[in-house]
This record gives C-alpha cells, sequence and structure tokens, in this order.
C-alpha cells in the first residue's frame, strides 16, 4: 500500500501537532521538575517522539508507527489525567487517524481501542457526564471508520494497479510470442534455407573449378547467413523468454576481452537482459570493425538504483559518423524504452560504450 496520505493533510497534521503540544506548555499545571508537572513535561517528551516516530512523513518507516503511536497513546493518557483543560488529550485524535490508516485491522483494534477506553476511564473516574463521554465517542469512532475505509480503498487502488501491469505484462508477453513464431516460421526458415543454398553453391562452384575469388565470396556470403541465422535463434530466444547467453560467455568469444561484476547480481527482466546482451555484443562488433584495439573491458555493475554496463577498448578508430552507425542508435534507442540510457563516444585511447538501465 502507498506510503501515507497526500501532502496536504500531512501538513494539517503537522501544524495540528505542534498546536497541541504548544498548548500543554502554557496550560495549568505547566512542565516542571516536580509533582505534577514532572508528569506534563514527562508525557510532552513521550507525545514528541511518539508523533515523530508515527508521522508518515517524519522518518518514513512503517516500523516506527507501533511504538510511536503507542509512545503517543501513553502521553495522551497522562495528558488527561494531570492536565484536563490542555490540549494534550487531542492525541487520542492523531492515534486514531495515523493508527486507523497505518496499521493492520488487529494493531489498529488494540492501539486505537485501547486509547480510547483509557480516556473513557480518565472521564468515568473524574464524573464526567454520559453525554459528554457520548460526544467525545461520536467525535472519534467517524474518524477511525474513515481512516480504515481510505486504507482498504488504497489497497484496492494498489491492487488493481497490479493487475493491470500483470495484464499488461501478459499481453506483451503473447505479442512476443507471436513476433517469435513470425521469425521463426519466416526469416529463421529463409535464413536456413538460404545458408543451405549457398553451401550447395560454394561446393558446386569448387567442384567445377571456378574461379577462388568467387568460392570465398559465397563461402562469406554463407558465413553471413549462418551467422544472421544464429542471431535470428537467440532473438527469437530473446522474444520467449529463454536464456539468452551470459555476457560473460559473450566476452570469452572476443580475443583481448576481459569481463567483470561488482555488486550484488540480481536477475533482470527478460527485455533487460536483452538490452544488455544486444549493446555488449554490438559494442565488440564495433571493435572488431572499426578497432586495432587488442584490449577490450567489459563490466557490469549492480547497483540499487540500476545496472550499468561498460564496454571499453584501447586503440585507433577508423572514421566513423558520430554515435558508431545505426546499431548503437538501435541500442539507445532500447535504452530509453526501458527507462534507461546509453551513452558511446571516444576517450582519450579508445571508445566507451556505457548503458544503464533502472532496477
Amino acid at each position: 500500500m502507498k506510503d501515507g496520505p497526500p501532502i496536504a493533510l500531512k501538513a494539517i497534521g503537522f501544524i495540528a501537532a505542534a498546536a497541541v503540544l504548544g498548548s500543554t506548555l502554557f496550560t495549568d499545571p505547566k512542565p516542571g521538575l516536580s509533582g505534577d508537572g514532572l508528569l506534563v513535561a514527562f508525557a510532552f517528551v513521550l507525545m514528541f517522539a511518539g508523533l515523530t516516530l508515527a508521522f508518515p512523513t517524519v522518518l518514513k518507516r512503517p516500523a516506527t508507527r507501533l511504538p510511536g503511536l503507542v509512545l503517543t497513546g501513553v502521553a495522551t493518557l497522562i495528558f488527561a489525567s494531570v492536565q484536563p483543560d490542555s490540549a494534550g488529550y487531542a492525541g487520542v485524535y492523531f492515534v486514531v487517524v495515523i493508527g486507523g490508516m497505518a496499521l493492520g485491522p488487529r494493531a489498529a483494534a488494540v492501539i486505537c481501542g485501547g486509547t480510547v477506553a483509557g480516556i473513557v476511564a480518565i472521564q468515568l473516574i473524574e464524573g464526567e457526564s454520559l453525554a459528554l463521554i457520548s460526544g467525545f465517542l461520536f467525535s472519534i469512532a467517524p474518524w477511525f471508520f474513515v481512516m480504515r475505509l481510505i486504507r482498504r480503498l488504497i489497497a484496492r487502488t494498489d491492487e488493481l494497479a497490479e493487475s493491470r501491469a500483470a495484464h499488461a505484462e501478459s499481453a506483451a508477453l503473447a505479442e512476443r510470442g507471436r513476433v517469435a513464431r513470425e521469425l521463426h516460421d519466416v526469416l529463421a526458415h529463409s535464413l536456413s534455407a538460404l545458408a543451405l543454398q549457398l553451401e550447395g553453391a560454394r561446393l558446386l562452384a569448387q567442384s567445377k573449378d571456378s574461379d577462388p575469388e568467387v568460392v570465398e565470396s559465397l563461402q562469406r556470403a554463407h558465413h553471413l547467413a549462418t551467422n544472421g541465422l544464429t542471431e535470428a535463434r537467440q532473438a527469437i530466444s530473446a522474444l520467449r523468454g529463454d536464456d539468452l547467453p551470459a555476457i560473460e560467455d559473450l566476452a570469452a568469444t572476443f580475443p583481448g576481452a576481459t569481463f567483470k561484476t561488482t555488486g550484488t547480481p540480481r536477475e533482470p527482466t527478460s527485455e533487460a537482459k536483452l538490452a544488455l546482451y544486444r549493446t555488449a555484443q554490438e559494442a565488440l562488433t564495433n571493435v572488431r570493425r572499426h578497432s586495432a584495439s587488442e584490449r577490450v573491458e567489459l563490466s557490469l555493475a549492480y547497483a540499487p538504483d540500476g545496472t550499468t554496463l561498460t564496454v571499453s577498448d584501447h586503440g585507433e578508430h577508423a572514421p566513423t559518423s558520430s554515435g558508431r552507425g545505426y546499431g548503437l542508435t538501435g541500442m539507445r534507442e532500447r535504452a530509453e524504452l526501458l527507462g534507461g540510457r546509453l551513452n558511446a563516444g571516444p576517450t582519450h585511447d579508445g571508445f566507451r560504450v556505457e548503458l544503464w538501465l533502472p532496477a
């Protein structure tokens, strides 16, 4: 459930809390070091600490709400006992409002109900009229039930958002499956047939003692077709959610490449995994095409807010257009679709590609 009420309601709560605490400093008996004054001072400290722990915007730690509300409730009962003319007893409203919103059913019933019951008991002991006690109960009960209703509405809204996200993910998976089938039935089959035809043509050319350049060209074409078939199969596997080769394995296929990871590894989504793999693959391909570098460094850094892939080479590059062509442009677009960013550019001794994706 999302944390806490709207900002405007929190601001009103802060102002009300300051007014309640301020009133206890100017009402008899005032805080002191003996007698009832000592109890008032103790209650003031308890309520200040309790509200600090309980208010959603102060520490932003849900685990502190329960002890904070307990301290506020105890302080409220002390104020109601020894300083009945101050607004200190109004701390019960903070307990009911915050507890009704932030606590589970059992904890809310115990903390809120216990504080209200304590106030009622003090009123009975002091001989307050039943009309006054009834008025207090009728004024406090709606706050509790409204807060519980708001809590349920927020929970239902969160559940609806999660359901919509799951439905969208399911639809995306179905669409990816459809695209994977189309790729398999059309592109993969076509490339497979092309590779077979090119290999047959190469063998035929060899048997006919054709020009060696023709044989070599056919062999290169066959190699490109088989590589394209491998890439198509990897794309199909990624679309279906199958495992891609690890970036470490990709680095192992490149002579002179090193790979390292930092941080605590975590399993990325299939889209993020594909983006990381394709970026590393494209960066290494560009090194082969444009650089004389014999040393390439790949690193994968895991941080709480995201994952960073860095590919750096150290060598002279052939002149190319900014951004290193359409390959990295596509990777940049893929990163932006995932909420990330891709930076690629020359360094003092080579070229660096850096991809960041949010966690």
